[in-house]
């Protein structure tokens, strides 16, 4: 199975970290696939989508590219759940499955849940500081995770990655439009949904993922202590959200399967 990862805001396929190895070690048969939205990482050069269903179509292209065959499971983190949900909802048969991490959508969450004012400002303050990447990554880093063990860790990591591959302010103004405007879909685009939420969030309120997924009749799973940022704060604790979740889906499945060839001709 083939699964892409999207990532959130301004943020680029580096910092997902250790996920995706501990993710191919719950999940064996997994393959993993980062991809970076235009305007981050590797495009940072590129203008980012102002709509949603851009970006979406952007990862599309950039899965075609890499012969990346489908039906694929999706993982979105924030902004890159918002890509996921209009990735499955516009082409259901490409997508089998997806993982919606600390993520939001109208109609379910008022714009000041899905980015709080205090946590607007927050975000406006790192974005315009005129200071060092390593200072400024040390503000990302205090407003994203709950785990102040890997700060100190990463904090000149991601600075590297700020420099190497920058954001522009541009790109940032642009993303924050496509997921203010981003309005998902009533109803599930498919049957596997598994909605993934943190507590400790200090971005988006933990009501919108709880809402969203019992619009869609999804599986739900809180962290009772991460930030925004879960698979970085704890990436064990997703990937075995994850396999449990598609143990249950698949045991589920097959009884429905059974009880189905079973049942009398009518």
């Amino acid at each position: 199975m083939n699964w892409i990862l999207l990532r959130g805001l301004a943020r680029e396929s580096r910092h997902w970290g250790d996920f995706p190895r501990a993710l191919e070690a719950a999940l064996p048969s997994a393959r993993v696939h980062a991809l970076d939205l235009p305007g981050n990482g590797a495009l940072h050069d590129r203008s980012s989508p102002t709509r949603v269903e851009d970006m979406a179509d952007a990862y599309r292209a950039m899965a075609a590219k890499h012969a990346i065959a489908g039906p694929l499971a999706i993982l979105g983190l924030s902004l890159g759940g918002m890509a996921a949900m209009s990735w499955a909802s516009r082409y259901p048969g490409e997508v089998s499955s997806l993982v919606l991490v600390n993520t939001s959508a109208r109609p379910w969450c008022a714009a000041h849940e899905r980015l709080g004012p205090g946590a607007a400002l927050a975000v406006a303050r790192v974005a315009l500081a005129s200071r060092t990447p390593e200072r400024r990554e040390a503000q990302v880093l205090r407003l994203v995770s709950a785990n102040p063990d890997a700060h100190a860790i990463l904090t000149d990591e991601w600075a590297r990655y700020a420099r190497e591959r920058p954001v522009s302010l541009v790109n940032l103004a642009r993303q924050l439009l496509a997921a203010a405007r981003f309005r998902a879909s009533l109803r599930p685009p498919v049957a596997a949904v598994l909605v993934l939420a943190s507590r400790g969030d200090r971005l988006v309120q933990v009501h919108c993922s709880m809402r969203l997924a019992s619009a869609w009749n999804a599986s739900l799973a809180i962290h009772p202590a991460a930030g925004h940022d879960l698979p970085l704060d704890d990436p064990g604790w997703v990937a075995a959200r994850i396999r449990d979740w598609q143990l249950d889906t698949q045991a589920l499945s097959s009884a429905a399967s059974t009880a189905s060839s079973q049942a009398p001709p009518m």
